[in-house]
């Protein structure tokens, strides 16, 4: 895409949240490039991005804009020391901190894994012959307790997506996976269904995560009708509770995705998981697409459902400020295995592989 930017020389590149997707590591190679690109071809470039530490980095100058307006403007480094403007103040103090949620005492074991793997196989020839395979997730092991986080964070493609689709049980895999001292790897696709309702997901992606032709009642309501027998009254009511629970307004929910912003639907699938009183949630990089100000919404929504319910949370992101602030472990995936694994605090502060400091010093964590 950059390639295909600067095929013309442009004298201005305006650049449109190009990193949003990216971990920190490819993220930081991207900006490196814009910035030798940018002096290389001597141009001017509009970042338009959500992400501060990304404008500390790169900008000279920054606008600050709110419902269409530039509120405030100047050099940055001025700007992020001395901001003038409240909502410049809202988005810097909007910057994940905080320490996660108590834990339950005592704690008692909720998931755990062991030596799980998944390879996908290398077919070749005319006949597609499986002739080896590519192993994805290698070997994985750890152990969740009630009402523990555990932040699972590394590049693209490092395997983290897969396990999370792994322990759902909607990809083949090898190994032990236990809940509750059940076997889900043991089990076939009706013994798991009792299991599906305890075990929810929260995707990244809150624009292709709706079902657009359904309106948000029925979206929520979905799961009641595949796992609990309840009257059209039971469901609406508890569609209510649940949209309430999450800060949605109950009157809003005969609308459609469409209407809502990013952070509002977000919102709406966290509470289409939150409604079967789910133990564990997987939450795959659900607060990567938002801007600061709203993730700090999401962020603080889910410590309080973690508090209120003892939810367990697998936390799938590349965003570390996020991880230090609401996991209690961290598991540092590279190339499908798991290099460093510990207590959050202890390893942002003393971290004992290369690859884990150099994703920190990517991340600019505080």
């Amino acid at each position: 895409m950059i390639a295909m930017a600067i095929l013309t020389r442009p004298k201005l590149l305006i650049a449109d949240e190009p990193t949003t997707a990216l971990d920190v590591s490819v993220q930081a190679q991207i900006l490196e490039l814009l910035a030798e690109l940018k002096q290389e071809l001597n141009m001017g470039m509009l970042f338009i991005t959500h992400n501060l530490n990304i404008v500390k980095r790169l900008a000279d100058r920054v606008a600050v804009m709110h419902d269409g307006n530039i509120v405030e403007t100047g050099e940055c480094q001025s700007l992020f020391a001395a901001p003038q403007h409240p909502y410049t103040k809202q988005l810097l103090d909007a910057i994940p901190s905080g320490d996660p949620v108590a834990l339950p005492q005592p704690t008692q074991t909720l998931l755990e894994v062991k030596d799980l793997s998944v390879k996908f196989p290398i077919r070749k020839g005319i006949l597609r012959r499986t002739v080896g395979y590519n192993a994805i997730v290698n070997q994985l092991n750890f152990t969740l307790r009630h009402g523990e986080s555990l932040g699972l964070v590394g590049e693209s493609g490092s395997g983290k997506s897969t396990t999370g689709l792994a322990l759902l049980r909607l990809l083949p895999s090898q190994g032990e996976i236990w809940f509750e001292g059940t076997p889900l790897h043991q089990l076939n696709l009706k013994q798991l269904q009792p299991y599906r309702s305890q075990i929810q997901v929260v995707f990244q992606d809150p624009y292709s995560a709706l079902n657009p032709r359904l309106n948000v009642q029925q979206i929520i309501a979905e799961g009641l009708q595949v796992h609990q027998k309840l009257s059209a009254q039971e469901r609406e009511q508890r569609v209510i509770s649940a949209m309430t629970e999450v800060g949605l307004d109950p009157e809003t929910r005969h609308r459609y995705p469409t209407e809502f912003s990013g952070g509002q639907r977000q919102r709406i699938a966290i509470a289409r998981a939150l409604i079967l009183e789910p133990r564990l949630l997987i939450l795959d990089e659900p607060t990567s697409s938002l801007d600061r100000s709203v993730q700090a919404q999401i962020l603080a929504l889910l410590k309080k459902l973690q508090q209120r319910y003892q939810l367990t949370y697998l936390f799938i992101s590349h965003d570390l400020q996020v991880v230090r602030s609401l996991c209690h472990q961290v598991m540092v995936m590279r190339n499908g295995k798991v290099i460093e694994h510990g207590d959050c605090a202890e390893v942002f502060a003393r971290p004992a592989q290369d690859y884990t400091r150099q994703l920190l010093a990517f991340a600019d964590t505080p």
